[in-house]
């Protein structure tokens, strides 16, 4: 379970060595976009390194590997034979796309016997976005990632601060991963000296239904677990709602607070109660 998770450039040495300082639930190294062709195989090395000799890790490693067509794709899986990898994000995922990566990580899991890598789809082009009803049942996936930034290209369209350009997508990404049982996870706010931007794109996101949302730069991490995290409100709450349920648990409708309560309302605030728990805020 994610609220944030924050990419570092697989080249900056810098930021590899402090990656686990940062206050995010997850770390992608950027293998892919952030990357320059020329870089490629350094940014990967660095993070080989990185890997293989840091004492501490971040708590969710995230690997986003180049696309599967490029050149680069079968090297950059090579890194998971550090055992350091907890999830690899593919880019440009369809259904066709999603097919062939599997196989390609069942044949190389099997030949150097790993178990099975759960992978974070990057849903970033139309074709992926339509196609999300054939493929998001896959066993393999942990979460979907909207990537706004390349859709927008694929349509040809201009991003913009109110994002109402990606209101379809984001819906498709939501709905898609929340009905199988998978994490939706938000694209990047991209104007990192926009503090209140930032703050009223997630809570636009949150409102829709997105559970987490990545982030470029460490300033954009405060404000995203903040929104993305259940508030004191809802955690008093939910306390209440779930002491008054085990007090009586024969019950299937009692009220609290004036408000009725039935199975629907005591599982969201056990869902509370538990994010709250994994994110310390008990």
């Amino acid at each position: 379970m994610f609220r944030s998770l924050l990419f570092i450039p697989g080249n900056n040495p810098s930021m590899l060595q402090n990656a686990d300082v940062f206050i995010t639930d997850a770390v992608i190294f950027d293998l892919e976009d952030a990357i320059s062709i020329k870089e490629k195989n350094n940014a990967r090395n660095l993070v080989r390194n990185y890997l293989l000799t840091s004492s501490v890790l971040p708590k969710n490693v995230v690997l986003r590997v180049n696309s599967f067509d490029s050149q680069w794709f079968k090297k950059d899986i090579e890194l998971l034979l550090t055992g350091k990898i907890d999830y690899l994000l593919v880019p440009k995922i369809d259904n066709d796309t999603l097919k062939l990566v599997d196989n390609y990580l069942n044949d190389f899991e099997i030949a150097n016997k790993l178990q099975k890598t759960k992978l974070i789809a990057l849903i970033e082009t139309v074709k992926g976005v339509v196609q999300l009803p054939l493929f998001a049942e896959n066993n393999r996936l942990f979460a979907l990632f909207l990537g706004a930034e390349d859709l927008s290209n694929n349509l040809e369209i201009k991003r913009t601060e109110e994002s109402k350009e990606i209101f379809y997508a984001r819906s498709q990404v939501i709905f898609n991963a929340i009905s199988n049982d998978l994490i939706p996870i938000d694209t990047p706010y991209t104007n990192i000296n926009n503090g209140e931007g930032l703050k009223i794109d997630c809570e636009k996101a949150f409102s829709f239904g997105m559970k987490a949302k990545a982030a470029i730069h460490p300033n954009q991490l405060e404000t995203i677990n903040q929104v993305f995290s259940p508030s004191s409100d809802d955690i008093e709450w939910a306390k209440g709602v779930v002491e008054k349920f085990n007090e009586n648990p024969g019950l299937g409708v009692f009220q609290f607070k004036g408000k009725m309560i039935d199975k629907p309302i005591i599982n969201r605030a056990q869902k509370i109660l538990e994010k709250a728990k994994l994110f310390d805020l008990l």
